[in-house]
């Protein structure tokens, strides 16, 4: 038996040829597609699309935020009134030992010396509210150092200073109004006096300063009022002069009653 082998004609094998090729290519377009998902997967693992770089950008301000170290607080504030306290402590003691220091210089009269010690007590003490009775003690020894030294303004400068710290500080008042009596202040220092016995009305001392304060008040008022006259009738001659006229056709008549005066006329 004689095999005879199917005879292809040359478009059959063009086609069979084709149909491998087209084949191969669907495989090769395949595999490349598998190839391109397999990358694109592997891409979306290393790079970020926009909507996710922006979650991530926010999650990292986040979890930056939540990662940033807790904001350092100041020293704690009870600290800071124990280191207050201890300071004002510290200063306190300062001018008391300026203050003692001042009165032995003042107790061998160096009032000079004494009143440079005061005045760094009372520099050291400026800022603190609690140091109100040694800056008033400071100021009143201030001031009789000036006495000591005849600088009378001063004393009474000084004095003012202490008494409106410490309005019922009774030293204070007596070396101001003897300061007012040595400037002849008499009126002024009457007040400074009346003052002390309404602090203590059993100041016989200051009792005793009134009454003989107050004739030479009296008479310090006198004077003034002479002298008072005395300029207007020079004010006086020198408009009536231009009249014909002098102070002297006017007469000033005291009521012995009300120390008023009364002026008459006359030709």
């Amino acid at each position: 038996m004689v095999l005879i082998e199917p005879h292809h004609t040359d478009e059959q094998e063009e086609a069979t040829k084709a149909t491998q090729s087209s084949k191969t290519t669907s495989d090769s377009t395949a595999a490349a597609a598998s190839t391109d998902v397999n990358d694109g997967d592997a891409a979306s693992d290393g790079f970020e699309t926009a909507s996710e770089r922006d979650v991530s950008d926010n999650e990292e301000d986040d979890h930056a935020h939540d990662q940033q170290p807790p904001e350092q607080k100041g020293p704690d504030s009870y600290q800071d009134a124990l280191n207050d306290e201890e300071l004002k402590e510290k200063a306190l003691a300062q001018a008391n030992d300026a203050k003692m220091e001042g009165n032995k210089l003042f107790g061998n009269g160096q009032y000079e010396e004494a009143l440079l010690q005061y005045e760094i007590a009372l520099q050291v003490t400026a800022e603190i509210p609690s140091s109100v009775e040694i800056r008033s003690i400071c100021y009143s020894n201030r001031a009789v150092c000036f006495l000591k030294l005849g600088k009378y303004e001063e004393t009474i400068k000084e004095c003012t200073k202490a008494l409106e710290l410490n309005p019922s500080y009774i030293k204070a008042l007596v070396r101001r109004g003897e300061a007012h009596e040595k400037l002849e202040h008499f009126e002024e220092a009457i007040a400074d006096m009346k003052k002390i016995l309404e602090l203590d009305p059993s100041n016989d001392q200051a009792r005793k300063s009134i009454r003989r304060l107050e004739p030479l008040a009296a008479e310090k008022r006198e004077k003034m009022k002479e002298e008072m006259i005395g300029k207007l009738k020079e004010l006086g001659n020198s408009v009536l002069g231009r009249f014909g006229m002098s102070t002297d056709n006017f007469k000033a008549v005291k009521d012995p009653n009300t120390g008023s005066y009364s002026i008459s006329f006359q030709r």
